[in-house]
């Protein structure tokens, strides 16, 4: 039968649920064009235009004439969840198969064999699946009747460091029939993102452009350097703004950090994560207006819809327009105005820098990673490398990874080892790390260019996006403050040096063990052998005590009298049972009286005695110089001792100035248990290691 636009007219208001819906200017013409087939169709649709309607309702309309189902790439899973949500209204049947539902695979298999499924979610990460690639996608192939790619920017290398595997999908389509339906969408597409997709897609990939422009959205960008300005500037404004939004930040650590802020100020503010486990449940409280507003970072992003969102803040500035376009896009779709606010800071260009030069490994990273590798035939895991190579476990998978995706690949995976391949790294795959690496830096001057503006924000970014130019229109709401009200600052500074930060003991050695100590490999570490659960007083650098810790030991080389007493408050409010009847410290060849002299001042405005019964055995390089937990544990083994016949009666206090692997600490609590003392109470200036 031909295409029917009634039918999709009433697929539409089902799926909206209302009965007077109409298509949005190229909605029902994309639906159409991917019925009919002719053609790979590649739409780039600002947030909120209704995308996902398109291959929803294609896809009905290709079940009723009883053509195969559909499978739809995805990249997060609480996108996952929606787009099941959103099928089911229309009536169509939609299953995914992911990490968290492994037990029903078996049942989602047989059903889609039996043809009783219309749609399949799945992640990219399904592609290097062998059991399906081999036994469900290699049963349905023949039958699919469209693929679809959402978010199709990340197949682009825009979005290579965000989802690597979306690279799988050019060897997917290869081996799909060549007339094969194909859908891709996104909102953010340059033109260097739809040429990497036409590279991937296929030269004969028509392209649906739509209108970037987002008259709704009032945007500003107001420079405040300092963390404590930003976080007093949200502290003023969040309240006055009507309806809730999104914060988002950089950071893991700073979504935690300005969420609790946010909620010592009394509003009703969640941080949201990769790392938060009840993701699903803080989506829906935005959704259902229970919470002001979420601080994210880009965990919370693609697919989420909320169409009233009346703002979306940024507590620091993204690395991209891309980014930022697809961020704050999520705000007033459903709203004559909303906020759409960039905050600006000193750190930010320090961060986004980072991001930049690790999305990709270094030569002398792959050099030594594939050197290893062909010195064992047999294969090594990553736990195994990194306890040979002094690169962190991150840098080693992310390694591994990206190496895996070149074809053809010098390294493959066998079960959980890696091993070298006949083939070689080809140059291009230097060449284009660099060429990306060198894009990347430009795309963070543009945004740094975006923080200048004083007005034309929209234009900017449409013109980025190599868009038609928007017409400049008259705010309709007011501009925001630009500055912080300094007392508010001071009482996010007092904040700031009023968070304390957990030391968490390590319960079990390290891979490798420590052969010095005759510690063996994994095994747990006695509970009456470990450390208590410790505190720090801050993070290194941040706008609390950060900026004293620094100075005093890289300037000063010596710490203030301030952060002594900081951390004998730090102790006192310290809720612990038996409170600590004498102190020690970590020694130090390097800096022989730095950390002593703080200890025993501390200890002296404790009242309790301090002892230095530890020694350092020999001079080991820098903790920090150490780029993983493997590494880290074994330069410490065997450089620590203690001097005394006995030890001091009762809990002690274990005094450092930088905690990161928390390994100098656990190996020095080890020694004090292991020979006599009682419970050893972490304590340090700064934690070096956030996200």
């Amino acid at each position: 039968m031909p295409y029917s636009a009634k039918r999709a007219l009433e697929l539409l208001r089902v799926g909206t649920g209302n009965p007077k819906a109409t298509f949005r200017d190229g909605q029902e013409e994309a639906i159409h064009r991917v019925f009919e087939g002719r053609e790979r169709l590649l739409v780039v649709q600002k947030t909120g235009w209704g995308k996902s309607f398109v291959y929803f309702i294609a896809t009905k309309l290709l079940r009723e004439e009883g053509k195969g189902p559909t499978i739809l790439v995805s990249p997060l899973l609480s996108l996952m969840r929606d787009q099941i949500k959103a099928a089911e209204k229309m009536g169509i049947k939609a299953v995914t198969i992911n990490s968290t539902n492994e037990d029903k695979w078996d049942d989602i298999e047989e059903a889609v064999n039996d043809n009783n499924i219309d749609i399949v979610i799945i992640a990219p990460e399904r592609f290097d699946n062998e059991r399906f690639r081999d036994i469900v996608l290699a049963k349905i192939a023949d039958k699919v009747s469209l693929l679809v790619i959402d978010e199709a920017h990340c197949i682009s290398d825009w979005g290579h460091e965000f989802r690597p595997k979306y690279r799988l999908i050019e060897r997917i389509i290869k081996r799909l029939p060549p007339n094969l339906r194909l859908l891709a969408t996104t909102a953010t597409a340059n033109n260097r993102v739809m040429a990497d997709l036409k590279e991937v897609l296929g030269p004969n990939l028509a392209v649906s452009h739509g209108d970037l422009n987002r008259p709704s959205l009032i945007l500003q960008t107001i420079k405040l350097p300092s963390p404590a300005e930003r976080m007093a500037w949200l502290a003023d404004q969040i309240p006055q703004l009507q309806g809730h939004g999104i914060i988002y930040t950089l950071t893991v650590h700073d979504a935690i950090r300005v969420a609790e802020w946010l909620r010592y100020r009394g509003l009703t503010i969640e941080s949201y994560t990769a790392k938060t486990e009840n993701r699903e449940e803080l989506e829906k409280a935005l959704l259902e207006n229970r919470v002001k507003a979420l601080v994210a970072t880009v965990a919370l992003g693609m697919g989420f819809d909320k169409p009233d969102l009346a703002f979306v803040i940024h507590y620091q500035c993204p690395g991209s327009v891309v980014a930022y376009y697809q961020q704050v896009g999520r705000a007033g779709r459903a709203l004559d105005a909303a906020y759409g606010v960039l905050l600006s800071g000193d750190e930010e260009k320090e961060i986004t820098g980072y991001f930049i030069e690790s999305a990709f490994p270094t030569r002398d990273e792959a050099k030594k990673v594939l050197a290893k590798l062909e010195s064992e035939p047999e294969g090594l895991s990553i736990n195994e490398l990194t306890e040979d190579l002094n690169i962190s476990y991150g840098r080693i998978e992310k390694t591994l990874l990206l190496l895996s995706l070149e074809s053809p690949s010098p390294i493959a995976k066998q079960g959980y080892k890696w091993q070298l391949t006949v083939a070689k790294l080809s140059e291009s795959f230097w060449q284009r790390t660099d060429r990306l690496t060198t894009l990347r830096k430009e795309e963070q001057k543009q945004m740094e260019e975006y923080v200048e503006l004083k007005t034309g924000h929209m234009a900017f970014l449409i013109k980025a996006l190599d868009g038609k130019p928007a017409e400049i229109q008259d705010p309709k709401l007011p501009l925001l403050p630009n500055t912080a009200n300094p007392k508010t600052v001071q009482k996010a500074v007092d904040f700031l040096r009023h968070t304390r930060l957990l030391i968490e003991p390590r319960k079990q050695w390290p891979d490798g063990g420590l052969p010095l100590y005759h510690l063996k490999a994994k095994t747990r570490i006695p509970a009456a052998l470990q450390a208590q659960q410790g505190k720090a007083l801050c993070y290194w650098g941040d706008a609390g005590w950060g900026k004293l810790v620094s100075q005093g030991k890289y300037v000063d080389h010596h710490f203030s009298d301030e952060l002594v007493g900081a951390c004998v408050h730090m102790v006192k409010e310290w809720r612990i049972e038996l409170a600590p009847k004498w102190a020690t410290c970590i020694p130090s060849l390097r800096h022989k009286d730095l950390v002593p002299d703080f200890a025993r001042r501390v200890a002296d405005k404790l009242g309790i005695p301090f002892y230095p019964v530890l020694i350092k055995t020999d001079n080991r390089p820098e903790q920090k110089t150490m780029q993983n937990s493997s590494q880290q544990a074994r330069n410490i083994d065997g450089s620590l001792d203690i001097k005394v016949k006995s030890l001091p009666v009762g809990p002690a206090l274990l005094i450092d100035d930088m905690v990161d692997s928390r390994w100098t600490m656990t190996v020095a609590a080890w020694l004090l248990r292991f020979h006599g003392s009682a419970e050893v109470w972490p304590l340090a200036l700064a934690l070096t290691g956030h996200d």
